[in-house]
């Protein structure tokens, strides 16, 4: 008798951004299709981690902030129901590295084309760009939906 076929495990980046928003559901499309799961990812950093500039921020505060984004984000694309099997995690860190880390034992990691931060001309983020040369597994780019959501 063989073992089981492994189910498909797909990992994608939100960040609260349009083209985060598109990647989640081609992701979600594309596991429904593959008989698969998604991994919604949420990375955070804690501002007064990044640098000396600011006032000390309560880590607490800023792990509640991102949980509440990271909730509003998944209702937003999902306002009706979730996906079965949609897995959520809020992991603190930097994007790329959170992503490229995700993308090990993955089948698919989904990023959307640009997120918050970057350039309206630049061609791809940097945190996007930076989990297409690095990423363990394949990587699809989405780009923000051009019409209303599906």
């Amino acid at each position: 008798m063989q073992p089981p076929e492994p189910v498909p495990r797909v990992a994608v980046g939100v960040d609260g951004s349009p083209s985060s928003y598109a990647a989640l559901r081609w992701a979600a499309r594309y596991a429904q299709l593959v008989d698969g799961f998604v991994e919604a990812i949420h990375a955070w950093d804690t501002p007064s981690a990044v640098g000396w500039s600011g006032p000390a921020i309560d880590p607490d505060f800023d792990l509640e902030q991102a949980r509440e984004r990271f909730t509003e984000e998944l209702r937003t694309v999902f306002p009706d129901e979730r996906p079965a099997g949609l897995q959520e995690h809020l992991v603190e860190g930097d994007p790329s590295e959170v992503l490229i880390r995700a993308s090990e034992g993955a089948d698919l990691l989904v990023v959307g084309r640009r997120g918050r931060g970057g350039f309206a001309r630049a061609m791809l983020g940097s945190v996007s760009q930076r989990c297409a040369q690095h990423a363990a597994c394949p990587v699809v780019v989405v780009r923000q939906d051009q019409g209303p959501a599906h």
